[in-house]
């Protein structure tokens, strides 16, 4: 028996040995506050490469230190941090899995000491600072701050760029009108509010030109905020600036959203932005077995499905699946014994 959950998928010049995706995921574990790897990141990805996951995508990693969303997040902000990131990537590409990085700012959001920035002077609740609203010289110091980024990750060896554009962080808060309250060109209408990311993408097509991610919060859950609509006519223009996939997640613009949760509760999203952009999603959110991943991918509702908590309950998810559909996968070979 196939499943196209198993099957090969190619961006450009980079296959993926299946459609299984590690999502990002904050591990708050750069203990030094420096941004640095640390032995918890070779662990806890290796052990996922190990379990076969097709596509690994480091944690959200801040291209600025000011970018962090806490102090022990990882950073890409100097070349002090490619060597870690070089290693990190050459320990996963030995179990055969494709690496890539999230290039994130928190914006607001950011839960650290001195100044956050962000598009508009708007505290995300009364816990959190007020932020200073960004004036022109640091949207473009931002931006570089990016295409930097970039240029780390490529000299470190990824295969896949992820521009973090979700959960009320930085660049969602630019898209979205509950967070932008700009009268400049970065705020008004749509156009101008994706004019950030797309100065972003801009920059960063100048130093890499390899598989390109943007990950998106396709629904606010507020009357006055973006809907998978939106986010359609945005991935449209992202697919024509060369986007190669968008990664559809929702939620985080603000406090208290009201949100039904189930299971696969995002993947409609994915489906919305898939035909109506007519480019390649992956979808996330409370995926858990795999029977549900294949028909996702089965319905062509997403081309890749991304997996968060559930490998983290299970490293080795691939198997999990690969059982419950009737599907040999390959095994490694020191388990050979075991992996039955």
């Amino acid at each position: 028996m196939s499943a196209k959950l198993f099957s090969p998928f190619t961006i450009k010049d980079v296959t993926f040995k299946n459609r299984i995706v590690m999502a990002p995921m904050c591990m708050y574990s750069s203990h030094n506050e420096d941004g640095h790897i640390q032995n918890w990141h070779r662990t806890h990805y290796t052990s996922r490469a190990v379990g076969q996951v097709g596509l690994i995508i480091v944690e959200a990693t801040a291209v600025t230190p000011q970018g962090r969303i806490s102090p022990r997040d990882l950073g890409i902000w100097s070349d002090d941090h490619i060597a870690g990131f070089t290693e990190l990537i050459s320990l996963m590409k030995e179990h055969g899995a494709k690496t890539g990085i999230q290039l994130a700012h928190a914006g607001r959001k950011a839960n650290l000491e001195g100044d956050s920035i962000a598009p508009s002077a708007l505290a995300f609740n009364e816990k959190m600072k007020t932020p200073k609203e960004m004036t022109k010289e640091n949207i473009t110091e931002t931006i570089e701050a990016f295409k930097k980024a970039a240029e780390r990750a490529a000299k470190a060896g990824f295969d896949v760029i992820e521009l973090h554009g979700a959960h009320g962080y930085l660049i969602n808060e630019f898209l979205s009108p509950l967070t932008n309250k700009r009268t400049d060109d970065y705020g008004g209408s749509a156009e101008n509010r994706f004019r950030f990311l797309r100065e972003i993408i801009e920059a960063i097509k100048t130093v890499w030109n390899g598989v390109l991610f943007v990950r998106v919060s396709a629904n606010d859950y507020h009357e006055e905020g973006l809907t998978p609509l939106d986010y359609v006519f945005f991935s449209q223009w992202m697919k024509e600036q060369g986007v190669d996939l968008i990664d559809v997640s929702s939620g985080g613009a603000l406090p208290g959203a009201h949100i039904n949760i189930y299971p696969g509760y995002q993947v409609p999203f994915s489906e919305t932005i898939r035909n109506g952009a007519e480019i390649s999603t992956g979808a996330v959110g409370l995926i858990t077995t795999g029977v549900q991943a294949e028909e996702i991918l089965q319905n062509e509702r997403a081309d890749l499905v991304f997996l968060a908590r559930e490998l983290l309950r299970d490293p080795y998810w691939p198997r999990t699946a690969a059982k419950e559909l009737g599907v040999t996968i390959e095994v490694p070979k020191q388990y050979v014994l075991g992996w039955k």
